[in-house]
């Protein structure tokens, strides 16, 4: 009798333990990793990586400040020429104000981007946002992924470069 209340007791205790899902874990492992760790262990960011890197902001997208990225991937980047990217690349303030230009300030998951009209960005322009067709568009690139989470904020994966309006 002991021994069954027992082993009640400890499936009971199983039991009332929480389920994790595999995409919850991976989640949870994401969200241990900045933004910058996630985009350099992910191959579809190498040229955003790249571009970190040459304008000197992997620090910032690795610190503790939280920031939304909205990230291209490098099939957004092959549709800018050649000679744009070179040329960004060899003029670090232009490129970085690129780069930021993808940045906002903390963390805006994507059930608060729709609600949004427009954003301010880090490089101080603002981008605009809007729904369109169930699609959600910043500027004119088209948000294909949300909400990778991160240690230091959120990742939305976008299918564009954007260009500050000054550029």
């Amino acid at each position: 009798m002991k021994r069954t209340i027992a082993i009640l007791a400890a499936v009971t205790a199983i039991a009332a333990l929480p389920v994790v899902d595999a995409a919850a874990k991976a989640r949870s492992a994401a969200a241990s990793q900045s933004i910058a760790a996630i985009a350099s262990s992910n191959p579809k960011f190498s040229t955003l990586v790249k571009l970190l890197k040459a304008a000197g902001l992997v620090s910032t997208l690795s610190g503790m400040t939280d920031y939304t990225v909205f990230a291209p991937t490098n099939a957004a980047f092959a549709k800018v020429p050649a000679a744009t990217l070179t040329a960004l690349a060899a003029n670090k303030a232009k490129l970085k104000a690129v780069l930021l230009y993808h940045v906002v300030a903390g963390v805006v998951p994507a059930a608060k981007v729709v609600t949004l009209h427009s954003a301010k960005t880090v490089e101080g322009a603002t981008v605009k946002i809007r729904v369109s067709g169930g699609s959600v568009y910043v500027n004119q690139a088209k948000v294909i992924q949300t909400d990778i989470h991160a240690s230091n904020g959120i990742i939305h994966v976008i299918n564009a470069v954007l260009l500050p309006p000054a550029m």
